[in-house]
């Protein structure tokens, strides 16, 4: 694909354009709206923001809202950051989904659902996001996802940081150091 006119020197070749981000959303939106009648969903902020608003306006049964963080460098599968999660409303015996714009190494999402499974006592616990990586860990919870890269390539844009920064990217682009 072809690098766009977003103004950064690290913006490499687009991997995923709008329109496949859109399609993208539909899709998951679609699978969950076959799985649930509500749910609590839980951002994975910053990073799930973008994801988390487009794919909740798609979905046809009732939810609530809340987000969870753990500060990480994209890739390392070693975070050992602080989880901070408030709770806002009440998870216990309930659907719980986590939505994060990707799962890149795997290894913040799958502390987030050990930090969930261990702590709450949820009815079901799934995951939604954009797209997985091929490397990543194993979680062992269901997975909603539109695309499966097929590199581990570090990408920016819709969500995805370089040093905190490229997040607002409309697009998935690959990143040039």
């Amino acid at each position: 694909m072809t690098k766009t006119a977003f103004a950064s020197k690290h913006i490499g070749d687009q991997v995923l354009s709008q329109d496949q981000i859109k399609q993208g959303v539909t899709q998951v939106a679609q699978r969950l709206n076959a799985a649930f009648e509500d749910a609590v969903i839980i951002s994975v902020v910053p990073g799930g923001m973008l994801f988390t608003a487009d794919l909740v306006r798609e979905l046809e049964f009732d939810v609530c809202l809340d987000y969870i963080s753990c500060p990480h460098i994209p890739g390392d599968r070693q975070n050992l950051s602080d989880i901070v999660y408030h709770q806002n409303i009440s998870i216990e015996g309930k659907d719980v989904i986590l939505i994060d714009d990707a799962i890149e190494s795997g290894g913040t999402m799958k502390r987030l659902v050990e930090h969930l499974q261990t702590n709450y006592a949820v009815k079901s616990l799934s995951i939604a996001t954009l797209f997985v990586k091929p490397s990543r860990v194993d979680i062992p919870v269901t997975q909603f996802f539109a695309y499966e890269m097929s590199s581990d390539d570090m990408l920016v844009g819709y969500g995805l940081p370089w040093k905190d920064k490229l997040r607002n990217v409309p697009y998935v682009s690959k990143l040039n150091k």
